[in-house]
This record gives structure tokens, C-alpha cells and sequence, in this order.
């Protein structure tokens, strides 16, 4: 009789997100998975192939947690206005997802960068604000916004400043003017 497994996938992809979430993906491993579920390696490449499809499942998790954590939030009247906020708050609520995220040099960056660059888009799209901006000027509002939120989050993570909600929504939206009327140009848009 085949033994029952009492490891699921689910339980694979909860302790391994956790792990990504509270060390970063320098400790994604199957050796630290395992030892965070106090069991071998074994059920892991059981349910997963290799390592990199529970990478992608997990990134699948992560998506959905910035879809409610970051795009789905209103806080303003403004959706793109609210993500931004939201993309700091997430660097002050989860410092180490956020730098795992948006900081580090890690295989799967890139899909982390078109993912937000997607829906930051989508967002400014949405938004009357910026109905009268072509494309390539709601592009480098979205870049230096984004610049701009990720140092104020890094800051405010690392609490080396301490703006409230009000003062960051200013201050974003004196970038976001001064980029309409062409004060800040194209600089970092790749």
C-alpha cells in the first residue's frame, strides 16, 4: 500500500511564499523550504518538476497579493495616485518583500518590472488627469513617479523619513506636473 502524502502543494507554495516574503529569494531553496516545513526535499519535487515552476507559482501568489495590495486600493479619487501611495505603504508594511521585489538583482526581476510598468500604465490610462497626454508622456510620468515612490518608500522603510500620506501625494504630484509641462524630460525611460 502506497503511503498518504501528508504534504500538499498548497502547504509547498504557503511556506515557500513566506519564505520569499520574509527572506527574499536569496532563500528560496528546497533544502530551507523543507526545513521550514520540518520535512526532506522530497515532497517538494514530488508536486513541483524543479524549483523553477514552484518559482512560478509562487510569483503567481505574489501577483495576486499586489493586485489587492497595490492596484485594487482606493485612497484618492485618482487610481494611479492610490498605487503609488500603495506601492510606498507596501515598502513600509513588508520592507523585505518590497526590496526582494523592486531593489534586488534576482533572476525573475524583469517579469516583476513589466508586471507594474503594465498595470502603472493601465492605471494612468484610466485616469482623467492624464487623458490629454500622449503615450509617450504618460510613459515618463509613470518612470519618474515610480523613481520617485521607490526612493520615498526605501526611506520610509528604512525610516530615515517620515512624510505622512498627504505630504507624499503632494510631492507626487508635483513630479507628475512637472513632467506634463516638460520640467523633468525622458531621462530614465528605457
Amino acid at each position: 500500500m502506497a503511503r498518504r502524502k501528508t504534504i500538499t502543494r498548497d502547504q509547498i507554495l504557503s511556506a515557500t511564499y513566506e519564505i520569499v516574503r520574509t527572506e527574499g529569494f536569496s532563500g528560496f531553496t528546497a533544502r530551507n523550504i523543507a526545513f521550514r516545513m520540518n520535512c526532506s526535499t522530497q515532497p517538494i519535487y514530488l508536486e513541483f518538476k524543479n524549483m523553477d515552476e514552484l518559482k512560478g507559482e509562487v510569483c503567481k501568489q505574489i501577483k495576486s497579493y499586489l493586485d489587492k495590495k497595490i492596484f485594487m486600493p482606493k485612497l484618492t479619487n485618482h487610481p494611479f495616485l492610490d498605487a503609488q501611495l500603495n506601492y510606498i505603504h507596501l515598502a513600509v508594511e513588508e520592507p523585505v518583500l518590497f526590496r526582494t521585489l523592486f531593489l534586488e538583482n534576482h533572476q525573475g526581476k524583469e517579469w516583476i518590472r513589466a508586471y507594474s510598468s503594465k498595470y502603472f500604465m493601465e492605471l494612468i490610462n484610466q485616469d482623467p488627469n492624464y487623458s490629454d497626454q500622449t503615450d509617450e508622456m504618460k510613459e515618463i510620468i509613470c518612470t519618474q513617479v515610480w523613481i520617485a515612490s521607490t526612493g520615498i518608500g526605501s526611506l520610509r522603510a528604512g525610516q530615515m523619513i517620515h512624510p505622512d500620506d498627504e505630504a507624499i501625494r503632494e510631492f507626487l504630484q508635483r513630479i507628475t506636473e512637472n513632467a506634463k509641462s516638460h520640467k523633468l524630460d525622458a531621462l530614465f525611460v528605457s
